[in-house]
């Protein structure tokens, strides 16, 4: 195995799991550091396949949380609720997904400088909302209102465009009708585990004839990567969000879609 890929592909799951949970796509950071190190992979199955460490990261971290609300469910209606307002998040994207995958992944996600315009222009718009002067009405996921659930959930659908962020469309949506930015960013952990899940399942469904697993080291290095970092970040977001808001995150995002739109300029 060239010593390069194995380069490529710690540096791909680590991106991958810093950037999951973040509002500043990781989507896009993925597929423009690929883009750049030169890395591919027969049916995207290394792209696919290390979306899971990001995945059981958020489940490690609340399994407990997790555990008490599936025992709950039988005899507790707040339990209950809970998991139909993720539901309904997730119904829209569900759909959605279901019916533009093709479009999206075959057209939409081989466009670089439309990933880099919709970065500085997804940053710009989460600015202006973090800096918003807004009343939170609901300061804990669980009070959110179902008719509330499934507006967020219709945000996160702009997520099918690259560079978008699916957190970041879940946040912002969210503070924008009404939730602190805490809880608008647990509630994106959440609604995570389903969304990520299903579009998991659905990729490697598409690509099932050309799925390839012979760079397993590549894949299981990646994989690593990914579950590693996206721990720390879901262990450390909350408080960083309760403490500096997602206006560092904009930022970011303004500068890599900058220096990606150069990049892709000056070396194609």
């Amino acid at each position: 195995m060239p010593e390069h890929s194995i380069f490529s592909a710690l540096i791909l799951g680590l991106i991958e799991g810093l950037t999951e949970f973040i509002p500043v796509s990781s989507t896009a950071h993925i597929l423009l550091a690929g883009h750049f190190l030169g890395f591919e992979s027969k049916g995207k199955t290394f792209e696919i396949i290390i979306q899971l460490g990001a995945i059981l990261a958020i489940l490690t971290v609340y399994f407990q949380r997790l555990w008490s609300i599936l025992i709950a469910l039988p005899s507790d209606p707040r339990a209950r609720r809970f998991v139909l307002l993720i539901l309904l998040a997730f119904l829209p994207a569900a759909i959605i997904g279901f019916l533009a995958h093709d479009f999206i992944k075959n057209v939409l996600f081989e466009t670089p400088k439309l990933i880099c315009v919709m970065l500085i222009v997804g940053g710009i718009i989460l600015y202006a909302i973090d800096r918003m002067p807004m009343k939170p009405r609901y300061r804990d996921m669980m009070d959110y209102t179902p008719a509330l659930a499934l507006k967020i959930g219709l945000f996160q659908c702009l997520a099918m465009i690259p560079g978008t962020s699916r957190s970041g469309a879940t946040i912002a949506g969210s503070l924008l009708m009404g939730t602190d930015k805490r809880s608008a960013a647990e509630f994106s952990f959440f609604l995570a585990i389903p969304t990520m899940l299903g579009a998991t399942v659905l990729d490697l469904y598409k690509n099932r004839d050309v799925l390839d697993f012979n760079d397993a080291s590549l894949i299981a290095v990646g994989f690593i990567a990914a579950f590693v970092s996206a721990l720390l970040v879901v262990r450390s977001l909350l408080a960083f969000v309760s403490s500096r808001g997602f206006a560092p995150f904009a930022i970011w995002r303004i500068i890599v879609g900058t220096a990606g739109l150069i990049g892709l300029t000056v070396f194609g």
